[in-house]
Formats: C-alpha cells, sequence, structure tokens
C-alpha cells in the first residue's frame, strides 16, 4: 500500500539550504554548457557581453533567449519587439503551469515572500522541488537554494561561451546543440511515476510533433504542453487498493 506523507505548510530553516544546493547539482553541467552556447550565438550576433549579461540576469528564460537571439531583428520597432515578446511568451508559458503546482506548497507563504520565490522557477529547479515536496519535504530553502545557485551558474555560463565564440561557432561539432534536448530526457527519469502517468507525455510529444508539422514558429510547444496538462487534468485517478486484513 502507497503510503502518502501528509503536506505541511512552507516555513524557512536554513538546514535545507545545504541538500537544495545537492539536489540541483546534476543540473549545473548542463545548464553550463547551454549558456556557453547562449553565449556564442549572442556573440555571433554582435551583442556586446554586457548587453549578454543583462539579459542572463533579467529575462532568465533558457530557451526562450534563444529563440528571441535567433530571431532578432536587425532594426528594433514596436512590431518587431511585440514579436520578440510573443516568441517569448510562446516559450515561457509552461512555466505558468510550473508556478501554478507550487501553489499548495508556496501558497502558504506570505505573498512577499511566495512570489519573488517563483522568479526562480526552471525546469530543473522545479522538478527537483516537486520531487522534494512529495516525499513530504515544506523547507523553502530547499527550493530557493538550489534557484540561487542555478541562477548565478546561468549568469556566468555565457561568459566564456562569448569569449570562445569562434570555437563554438559550430555547435554540433562539441556536441553543445545535444545539452538541452539530453537535460530535458534526463528530467523525465525520475519523473516516471509509470505507464498510465506518462499518457499525457506521449499526448503532449504528439501534438507538439504534429503542429511543428503543420504550422511554422514556436507554435508547437505552447500547443504541446497544454494538450498535455488537459490530458492530464482530464485523467481520473485510480481507485486505491483495498487494504489487506493482516
Amino acid at each position: 500500500m502507497t503510503t502518502h506523507l501528509p503536506k505541511a505548510p512552507a516555513y524557512w530553516s536554513r538546514d535545507a539550504i545545504w541538500p537544495g544546493i545537492v539536489a540541483i547539482g546534476p543540473m549545473l553541467p548542463g545548464t553550463l554548457a547551454f549558456g556557453m552556447a547562449f553565449g556564442a550565438l549572442c556573440a555571433q550576433k554582435n551583442f556586446t557581453l554586457a548587453e549578454v549579461e543583462v539579459m542572463m540576469a533579467t529575462v532568465y528564460g533558457g530557451l526562450s533567449q534563444f529563440v528571441a537571439v535567433q530571431s532578432w531583428p536587425a532594426t528594433l520597432t514596436p512590431s518587431t519587439i511585440a514579436t520578440l515578446a510573443l516568441l517569448t511568451t510562446t516559450v515561457n508559458i509552461r512555466f505558468f503551469l510550473m508556478t501554478a503546482s507550487m501553489r499548495p506548497w508556496f501558497g502558504t507563504l506570505p505573498a512577499w515572500q511566495a512570489y519573488p520565490a517563483m522568479l526562480l522557477v526552471t525546469d530543473g529547479g522545479w522538478l527537483a522541488a516537486m520531487r522534494y515536496r512529495e516525499h513530504g519535504g515544506a523547507n523553502a530553502w530547499f527550493y530557493v537554494a538550489g534557484g540561487i545557485v542555478l541562477y548565478f551558474v546561468w549568469l556566468v555560463s555565457a561568459i566564456p561561451g562569448y569569449l570562445l565564440a569562434e570555437q563554438l561557432s559550430d555547435p554540433k561539432k562539441f556536441g553543445v546543440d545535444l545539452a538541452m534536448p539530453a537535460f530535458f530526457a534526463a528530467m523525465l527519469v525520475p519523473a516516471w511515476k509509470g505507464p498510465r502517468r506518462a499518457i499525457p507525455w506521449a499526448v503532449s510529444g504528439v501534438v507538439a510533433l504534429t503542429v511543428h508539422w503543420l504550422i511554422p514558429g514556436y507554435w508547437f510547444i505552447i500547443a504541446g504542453a497544454l494538450c498535455g496538462a488537459l490530458s492530464a487534468g482530464l485523467m481520473d485517478e485510480p481507485p486505491p487498493r483495498p487494504e489487506r486484513a493482516a
């Protein structure tokens, strides 16, 4: 019989800082490689290093930054700025679902503590935090400490990539182009909870591939995310197994 641990309200205690950093550790190499690839891309697009670091510090969007820079127009106008904003929103819509899933935990904190913490949400950080929560954890420092470390690694990772842009002009040569796909694939392993719970993954993947084939642009990301979330919401939980008599 599966034991469901009680979900305690969030609280702050420094004894979860180090465990939170350790939990985020396996994600740092992929983050570093991805950030280096982004720095190299920005150098090829003639961004200054200062501009790159401002974007790394304020946007902190990962894949959406790649999409924005790859689509960067020669001249910025109100319409091109609006287009870039729409692209960024489309790619980052998954963070809306992630932060919503953390509300039962962080929603027990005051708003001035809960909402700033959501600025640190990333794919890897969210996964580590939710695994910790599923095992009954409630210490907010676990998520925040790992998120801060991940943020600073991302912030500095673009610098070597920018400075070594000529060597990284062909990301496939060093396998850097595989960093993000491999990272997301690795995220699925600890999230596996059986074939039934994987049905939304399949729905999301099929929809994303179909939309990518039919419609140009990045609409496949939002279509796959929304369809996967809807299919998960429509699924009924299996009835609990009756306890066996001792």
